[in-house]
């Protein structure tokens, strides 16, 4: 599709967005200004911080693994609580986004003004420029720019801790007495001062719910997203308490307080290993690395936002249109726009309090959107990654963004508040009339009997065949062992589901006729999934061991009287599949239902598939993927080695397995025992290497291509 973005990033590049989005004024400016509130404590208030982001950190990845599309916050709490919350949650995401982007580019101004006589709003809106060059060319080119400043910056940063825990522990420079002191007074306002505290740095923590701004172009969401959120934390986590820890035992408390550069004086007093200031200038390297990879992977993630909502028609639909790099083009315009117009207008404490108090709304929502989903039942709201200890987590995460915020004082409460209303009134006069979907919340109002919005679990469906099959999903092996019907003389439909219930009786021990009437009820009541030339049965029954397919192909199109409620707009059927799985697992069944849906909607796929004159050409074909390679054994070749062989005596790699073999237009599954022919077609299964590597060996130089 022409607004799909591509998938372009993997782990490596999911933690280093996220890591590069935190370290920058979380770390090189904030400390100072953060230990107004509670002193000598203020290392804690950020680990404090880093804890508290755990429910909203669990929800995110759970509905991020389930929903992976750009837009983040904004498309969580649309397909959750309806395009009114989503128009509020992404306009509000989107502009503490750009705040706090806006933030981290004027750090790199400031920072470059401690080395050169430049104005410092001049060089922060030069560095916006390149940062959108940058994101015009693609997510990968922009991740790959990201990972350097990340690696560099984390070097630096371990090398700031350990030096740092070296000197105040084992070097001379600083007694106990000395450190004892530094540390006076510890909680300068008690527990409230750390509290608010934790809500003001709370958004240091922010870059590590950035990355689901661009899940939609992360390969593997389900294992990526949870993982690279994880580690993120954890690496960032340390470092924020640790570093802050070193600033407050090597700056005086009277001057860390007011220093906005207090990682260069802390630094001044350390690596007395390096020549003069050369610890103050690796640390403002350090701050310009950090300030320019926040930019870079806000501008980023920030430019997902308009885009998501201009395709879903909430903003303007040119927002949502695609570069030929395959980028956001319009929405990268005019995310940077803002942000320069930030630059000019804006400063630094009270900006900070404004993106953390509506972020923390946010999360209150985005907690709240875990359970919506969960009760509505949806059968395909399939996350990879499930939160822990639900719905205990999504409570406590509620009730302490909702603390926290009541911290940071009454300013960016109305701030947020104007957010909500401009929000509101954006919704009811732009985007109401051009919407026609509500939430999951309506699926969940459904059990008392309300209205509920069909249309999103087409969509979450959808979602579900994109993202395709699980690892453990037992698909190949159950279109290896599948029962194919070729069917040449006509057919009717209530033959076909006649002979496909007489083979599934004895495997599911249930009576010919109950298995019939089960299958002729879908077609009734509308659940058979119709592609053109083509229908699938699905079914879930109890004590079935494991998934079962069968597949009628018939050459004339299947007669009889099919209880269709369209009959004009079918056209011939000539494809019948049938797949069976165990009630217990339920979304396993609807994502080997979805990989079936892909396959079998492809072009020309009816044609293609009555041309196939064995069951394993069908077999291959419905497996689609490059995990399998054919090699028919033929004297002479490499392979021709095999023959006279038993399959036990074979040498193949430990990771393949011979699935199938078709002799003399017969196809059968082998064993150990089986003795290799001359003309066998194998059909060899197993991880992408080793299939890659038969296919050079045997197809790739000596045989023809089957």
């Amino acid at each position: 599709m022409r607004n799909r973005l591509k998938k372009e990033l993997g782990l490596f590049d999911v933690f280093a967005i996220s890591t590069g989005a935190m370290f920058s004024s979380g770390f090189f400016l904030l400390p100072g200004i953060a230990s107004h509130y509670t002193g000598a404590s203020v290392f804690l208030a950020y680990m404090l911080a880093g804890v508290l982001i755990l429910p909203s950190m669990f929800s995110i990845a759970e509905i991020s693994t389930a929903l992976p599309r750009s837009g983040g916050a904004y498309f969580f709490l649309d397909r959750s609580l309806g395009p009114l919350m989503g128009t509020i949650g992404g306009l509000g995401t989107y502009f503490a986004l750009m705040l706090k982007t806006a933030f981290a580019i004027i750090g790199i101004g400031a920072y470059a003004a401690i080395f050169w006589e430049v104005p410092t709003k001049t060089v922060a809106i030069v560095a916006t420029f390149f940062f959108m060059a940058l994101n015009l060319v693609g997510a990968k080119k922009t991740s790959a720019f990201q990972k350097v400043f990340v690696t560099f910056l984390l070097v630096i940063l371990v090398a700031f801790i350990v030096d740092g825990i070296y000197s105040i522990y084992f070097g001379d420079s600083i007694s106990k007495e000395a450190l004892d002191m530094q540390f006076t007074p510890f909680l300068s306002d008690g527990l409230e001062g750390l509290f608010t505290s934790a809500g003001f740095v709370f958004v240091s923590y922010l870059g590590l719910t950035q990355i689901v701004s661009v899940a939609e172009e992360i390969k593997n969401p389900e294992k990526n997203i949870p993982l690279g959120m994880v580690l993120s934390l954890i690496v960032t986590g340390l470092i924020y308490g640790l570093g802050v820890y070193i600033m407050v035992a090597v700056i005086e408390p009277e001057v860390f307080a007011k220093e906005m550069a207090p990682a260069a004086v802390a630094a001044s007093q350390m690596f007395n290993w390096l020549p003069d200031n050369a610890g103050v200038l690796l640390m403002s390297v350090a701050a310009l690395a950090a300030f320019a990879s926040t930019g870079n992977a806000g501008l980023l993630s920030a430019s997902r936002y308009p885009f998501a909502m201009g395709r879903d028609k909430l903003l303007p639909a040119i927002l949502s249109r695609i570069g030929g790099k395959g980028t956001p083009l319009v929405a990268i315009f005019f995310t940077t726009a803002f942000i320069i117009l930030f630059i000019l207008l804006l400063s630094e404490e009270g900006i900070v309090k404004l993106a953390s108090t509506f972020q923390l709304l946010i999360f209150m929502f985005i907690n709240f959107s875990v359970i919506v989903f969960r009760k509505s039942k949806i059968e395909s709201y399939d996350p990879g990654y499930l939160s822990p200890l639900y719905p205990f987590m999504q409570i406590v995460g509620i009730v302490v963004s909702f603390i926290l915020i009541i911290y940071l004082g009454w300013m960016p409460i109305l701030f947020t508040a104007g957010i909500v209303v401009m929000g509101l009134l954006w919704y009811y006069f732009h985007a109401r009339g051009k919407v026609k979907r509500e939430g999951a919340i309506f699926h969940w109002f459904a059990l008392l009997g309300k209205y509920q919005y069909d249309e999103l679990e087409n969509e979450l469906m959808t979602i579900l065949k994109e993202k395709g099959l699980r690892q453990g999903d037992p698909f190949d092996e159950t279109v290896i062992k599948s029962k194919i019907s070729m069917l040449k003389a006509p057919a009717d439909i209530d033959k076909v589901l006649d002979k496909v219930s007489d083979y599934f009786r004895t495997e599911l021990q249930r009576s010919k006729k109950v298995i019939k009437d089960k299958f002729m009820q879908s077609l009734l009541d509308d659940s058979v999934i119709i592609l053109p030339g083509v229908l699938i049965f699905h079914a879930k029954y109890k004590n079935v061991l494991k998934p079962s397919m069968q597949i009628i192909v018939s050459k004339s199109a299947i007669s009889g009287e099919i209880p269709f409620k369209n009959k004009e707009e079918i056209s011939p059927i000539h494809i019948c599949c049938f797949l069976i799985n165990t009630d217990e697992k339920p979304k396993q069944q609807l994502r080997m239902l979805s990989r079936l849906v892909d396959i079998l909607e492809r072009e020309d796929v009816v044609k293609k598939l009555l041309t196939m004159n064995s069951h394993r050409e069908i077999k291959e074909y419905l497996l689609q993927n490059e995990n399998f390679v054919s090699v028919k054994l033929l004297k002479g070749t490499s392979q021709g080695a095999m023959i006279g062989q038993q399959l036990m005596e074979v040498q193949l790699p430990k990771d393949v397995l011979v699935a199938l073999i078709e002799r003399h237009n017969k196809t059968f599954t082998p064993n150990g025992s089986t003795v290799l022919q001359e003309d066998d077609i194998l059909t060899i299964l197993g991880e992408t290497k080793s299939i890659s590597k038969l296919f050079k060996g045997y197809i790739g130089s000596e045989t023809e291509k089957w």
